[in-house]
């Protein structure tokens, strides 16, 4: 089998070096372009050092021109000026990881059209497309806890609250991201304004046409390192039971969004693609909660198992991940 061959670009970050952490074992793909301007030259080694002695890739102070498929590391902002400055070939596939093409009216650039790649929603769309806008991690697991009741037509006011791990904030070092504060440290932040509502909203959308949700969202900091839960409030009327079929339903044939009948944790998902929801109801309140692994499903993971897509490989390729349960 002709190998997939891959580029990334912003690859000294957190999510280009988990990228590289699934490419570099994925079996059918071959890196041959890791791209970090501030890096160039340098062993890929010397800032992902858990890679030492199994790669001897060097970062590279351009992208490989002859290239299938093209990710995106950058910061928000930077993929429309990279694209500009370095337009790809038009057979090259782009796989966005920052928010410039996640919104409907902001899904294009020149000729090419972006996708939204959250596969539980839109895995057809994705594999006849040319171009994805992966989703963001907030957006990735709100919107896996509530597209189901989206389709019946129940969402009307929805509050969230998530919390997420320091590796959210991006590996330049902040005040709030620094060790000393951020253990035995919780904080909330963008309250009700943070940027993924926009596309959550989008989404939901396509499921929910006739009826807008209306979602109140206060995202959290949280002391530890990686991974996202999210619980999310809603009026519902409907019975327990008949909830958690709607949900198994849903993702039935979708092979890393789960629902347990059980309490969900946050290390059962920790280094893995997965996403576990779990519902609970008290009266006519529902509460669902659900967790990812903000640099996997929430980024990395997620681009991996689009790109599967896109190429026409089962969509688990290279993602069997083991959690970190201890």
């Amino acid at each position: 089998m002709k190998k997939i061959r891959a580029g990334i670009t912003g690859a000294a970050g957190y999510t280009g070096g988990e990228l590289l952490r699934i490419l570099i074992n994925h079996p059918g793909v071959e890196i041959v372009s890791v791209h970090s301007k501030s890096n160039a030259g340098k062993p890929v080694t010397s800032v992902h050092q858990d890679l030492f002695g199994q790669t001897d890739l060097r970062f590279s102070e351009s992208s490989e021109p002859d290239i299938d498929v093209l990710f995106l590391c950058l910061g928000h902002g930077e993929s429309v000026k990279f694209l500009d400055a370095h337009p790809q070939a038009d057979t090259t596939r782009i796989i966005d990881l920052s928010q410039d093409f996640r919104l409907p009216e902001k899904s294009h650039l020149g000729d090419r059209q972006f996708v939204y790649g959250l596969p539980e929603l839109n895995r057809d769309s994705i594999r006849q497309a040319g171009n994805i806008a992966n989703p963001g991690c907030f957006a990735t697991a709100l919107q896996l806890g509530l597209l189901p009741l989206a389709q019946a037509g129940l969402l009307g006011t929805v509050h969230s609250t998530g919390i997420t791990g320091s590796t959210g904030a991006g590996q330049g070092l902040s005040a709030s991201s620094h060790f000393s504060w951020r253990a035995n440290n919780i904080q909330a932040y963008k309250t009700l304004t943070h940027q993924h509502m926009l596309e959550t909203g989008a989404s939901l959308k396509q499921l929910q046409p006739g009826k807008k949700a209306d979602i109140h969202f206060v995202p959290w900091r949280g002391d530890f390192t990686r991974g996202i839960f999210i619980s999310s409030q809603i009026d519902c009327d409907e019975d327990e039971e008949a909830l958690y079929r709607r949900y198994e339903t849903f993702y039935n044939d979708h092979p890393f969004t789960h629902v347990s009948r059980e309490g969900l944790f946050l290390k059962q998902v920790v280094n893995t693609n997965q996403c576990i929801i779990h519902l609970e109801k008290v009266e006519n309140k529902l509460v669902v909660h659900s967790a990812i692994d903000n640099l996997l499903k929430g980024a990395s993971g997620q681009a991996v198992q689009n790109m599967n897509l896109l190429f026409g490989l089962d969509e688990t390729t290279g993602l069997r991940l083991k959690a970190n349960f201890f």
